[in-house]
């Protein structure tokens, strides 16, 4: 794997040598962008939960828990595990504070080395950027807006950002590509293009070689709204949840198949992407999918195996979301999950999960960092297993 880029050709992804490459593995989510529900907390962004923080601790506090935070909840043991898997990509989410903190980029300079070690590939995956790119928490907006998309400012501060990473990883052949941006969403599907084309430029004026994965709007689902960039180098990526009462158990105790959504559904749904972007001869990487698992009672594991059953016959690469979490009783969770009520997840509230961090961080810190190390997770062997049988 080390020493060639991968590269597209045609509808697919192949290394140096011209050999078919199927990138498989998880997102590790939760880690360089942190989210609310991986933590046990409600759906708020990470800038309030920051400000109660200091409120009740200081700044100084709250930057020894950003670094103890960022060291333990992925380390080298992960990296190594998802490669015991036999996956060979990890999808690395981030936001534009890390990549633009000369500090804080040293956590994606430490990934890459041991992206490097075990011989898995990463996706650099800018999950938030200035302004936001939609208006939910996930991407950083604290007042409901995307404004990336009303101020040019931060439109250029983004192919800057790009421009600084393409330059600085452009020789890193373990890199597998970059996301240039997660769930964008937006009516102006022009403007949508024209951020692309100034991204493809900025990257390209340093990188001639990584692959660009390009997510169309309306949360990476709509992907006939982009042009035909003039690079020859990139891939669409997709992401899928359908359907989400059932995925993110927003309507409980449903059960798969449902009635009008099982393994057929699924496979049109899919066949769809595939006959769309084989015109295009372009490959499609699905950079995330998942489940809410509640013990298979409701046959999510099944509900995984069509979905990769389905991916694997139409060729799509694919990052499972998420690899770890905090249990929490909606929304994808991981194949590790934390299960203990501690009292920095406090699920019977009022504040839970990092709400609940700063009255219990001065004395309980030592046992939350602990908690935080994957060790202290359980294994999900039921999606772990379906996730092996797809390689």
């Amino acid at each position: 794997m080390h020493g060639t880029f991968l590269k597209r050709h045609n509808a697919n992804i192949v290394d140096g040598h011209g050999n078919p490459v199927y990138l498989r593995g998880v997102s590790f989510g939760g880690w360089l962008m942190m989210e609310s529900y991986f933590l046990g907390g409600p759906n708020l962004p990470q800038s309030i939960f920051e400000k109660e923080f200091v409120q009740l601790r200081g700044k100084k506090a709250l930057n020894e828990l950003f670094m103890k935070f960022r060291s333990n909840f992925i380390t080298e043991f992960d990296f190594k595990q998802v490669a015991s898997w036999g996956m060979n990509c990890i999808r690395l989410p981030f936001d534009y504070k890390i990549a633009d903190n000369d500090r804080d980029i040293a956590y994606l300079d430490q990934a890459i080395a041991w992206a490097r070690k075990y011989n898995v590939y990463l996706i650099l995956d800018l999950h938030a950027t200035y302004g936001a790119q939609n208006c939910e928490w996930h991407a950083g907006s604290s007042n409901g807006k995307a404004e990336l998309w009303t101020k040019e400012s931060n439109r250029k501060k983004t192919y800057a950002l790009w421009k600084k990473l393409a330059d600085r990883y452009k020789d890193e052949t373990i890199i597998a590509g970059y996301d240039i941006l997660n769930e964008s969403v937006l009516e102006n599907t022009a403007l949508l293009n024209e951020f692309y084309r100034e991204c493809i430029k900025a990257i390209r004026r340093v990188d001639k070689h990584h692959i660009l994965f390009i997510e169309g709007t309306f949360w990476a689902q709509q992907i006939d709204v982009l042009d035909d960039f003039a690079d020859d180098n990139w891939a669409y990526s997709i992401h899928y949840y359908e359907p989400m009462e059932f995925a993110y158990n927003l309507i409980p105790f449903l059960r798969y198949p449902l009635p009008a959504f099982g393994a057929d559904e699924i496979r049109r749904r899919m066949e769809g992407y595939f006959r769309y972007t084989q015109k295009k001869k372009r490959p499609v990487y699905v950079g995330e999918f998942g489940i809410n698992y509640r013990q298979g009672f409701y046959n999510e594991h099944i509900y995984l195996r069509d979905m990769l059953q389905s991916f694997k016959e139409f060729g799509f690469h694919w990052s499972y979301w998420t690899y770890k979490a905090v249990k929490h009783h909606m929304f994808p969770d991981g194949v590790y999950s934390y299960f203990p009520n501690s009292p920095w997840v406090y699920r019977q509230g009022p504040k839970t999960g990092w709400y609940s961090w700063g009255k219990v961080w001065s004395e309980r810190k030592d046992e939350m960092v602990c908690s935080w190390r994957t060790k202290a997770f359980d294994l999900n062997t039921h999606v772990v297993d379906q996730l092996k049988k797809a390689l």
